[in-house]
């Protein structure tokens, strides 16, 4: 027998590795064997499965084993007692920024579970070409929390605090991003760009339509996940929304930042939904909250949402500062402010749940509780009685019940201590 190439080699094992992941290996079980971890006495609510009702989560070798009524205390090897509690699919946060010491705002990943329940997060442009490889050797690979990514258009990601990163438009070289794209398939979602004023100068569409070249260069459907605040004109809001393509992300949907000038350029102008919003919209162009430490107005959601703009997706837009800021963006908070402006409970966690994993679709099965997906889990109380949130420019809003996180679960595997700390909202 013929040695294998190298090339062959990789190929075979590429294979091997793509179907091990697509389909992981579960062995029945016997009725003596015994559950890794169990949740029980808990309220499941799993919008993929229209399913809110007390069960117990049944967890073995980090897969979800079952979802049944009762499950016998002598089956389990560990107990979670989620009684009073809700009991739903680990969080996916689709927009924050975790690239601690390469990114000038990130946060590691694994410190934010405790107060997210998140169990998948997205690094939203943190990296650029230049310093990808150290995110993804670095930090992901020594990270419990499933992390995908967002390259940035700009070479040097986030990392050029005080000065932004397309003030010199050089930054962003097409072929290279298209290159890291093509090269990290299984790990990136697609390119991130930010077309603030404050970011992009007066470079107008170039930055995004770089990202885009970028994405229909790489060989595979990679989506854009375009920032917009304080966009330079009010035309070019409009002209933003017109480029956008139907599974691109606007990310900061809501926001309510004003221009270098103090105008206000995003999707509500003069108390007006903007025509290529809607239209954007009508299209499949996904909007995602963002909220972050200047990004939420809820004055813009009360005007877009009921014009026809819903959010398809709740993310935090958590980072270094805006993690102390008044807003309080960590997630279980933002999805509690969606229910103020109406949705459902169910609704909120499909946001912030399916509606992500959709999204990402890389690992089969995450942002769900049904058998055979991974074992992750957030166990929240949802605490009734009066409460107040604030958006990012002080506009206050009154609401009857907020989101807070007790525990979380990754790959089966409880994560850290109980969160017990008091959850402010103010």
């Amino acid at each position: 027998m013929s040695a294998l190439s190298r090339r062959d080699f990789l190929a075979l094992s590429t294979s091997a590795a793509a179907i091990s992941l697509a389909a992981p290996a579960r062995a029945a079980m016997g009725p003596n064997d015994k559950y890794d971890l169990v949740i029980r006495g808990g309220e499941v609510l799993d919008p993929s499965q229209s399913l809110r009702a007390k069960r117990d989560i049944g967890i073995r070798w980090g897969v979800i084993e079952t979802v049944q009524e009762t499950i016998p205390a002598e089956r389990a090897l560990k107990s979670i007692d989620a009684s009073g509690k809700l009991v739903m699919p680990g969080l996916i946060d689709l927009h924050c920024h975790v690239y601690p010491y390469g990114s000038a705002i990130g946060i590691p990943a694994d410190e934010l579970v405790q107060f997210q329940g998140t169990t998948t997060v997205v690094s939203a442009g943190d990296a650029g070409v230049n310093n990808l490889a150290a995110l993804r050797r670095f930090i992901v690979a020594q990270t419990r929390t499933r992390m995908y990514a967002f390259v940035h258009i700009a070479n040097n990601g986030l990392s050029a605090f005080p000065v932004a990163e397309l003030y010199n438009i050089d930054s962003a070289q097409t072929e290279a991003c298209a290159m890291a794209l093509a090269e990290n398939q299984d790990f990136l979602l697609g390119v991130k760009v930010r077309m603030s004023e404050n970011v992009i100068y007066k470079h107008g569409l170039e930055p995004l339509k770089r990202g885009i070249q970028a994405c229909e260069m790489c060989g595979w459907p990679a989506k854009m996940m375009v920032h917009i605040g304080g966009v330079e004109s009010k035309e070019l809001m409009s002209q933003i929304l017109d480029l956008l393509r139907p599974g691109d992300v606007l990310t900061h949907a809501y926001s309510g930042a004003p221009n270098m000038s103090n105008v206000f350029t995003n999707i509500v102008q003069e108390g007006k939904l903007l025509p290529a919003a809607l239209a954007a919209k009508q299209r499949g162009v996904l909007f995602d909250v963002g909220h972050g430490g200047g990004s939420f107005d809820f004055t813009v959601a009360e005007v877009a949402i009921p014009g026809g703009c819903t959010p398809d997706t709740i993310s935090s837009d958590i980072h270094v500062f805006s993690g102390n800021s008044p807003g309080i963006p960590f997630l279980p908070n933002v999805m509690s402010k969606f229910m103020v402006l109406g949705f459902t409970l169910e609704q909120v966690v499909a946001m912030a749940t399916t509606a992500p994993a959709k999204i990402i679709s890389r690992t089969p099965k995450i942002g769900t509780l049904q058998v055979g997906a991974p074992g992750d889990v957030a166990i929240m109380e949802l605490v009734e009685g009066p409460v107040s949130f604030l958006d990012t420019r002080n506009n206050k809003r009154d609401g009857k019940a907020q989101l807070k996180p007790v525990q979380t679960v990754i790959n089966g595997v409880p994560f850290g201590r109980p969160y017990q700390a008091p959850f402010a909202v103010r």
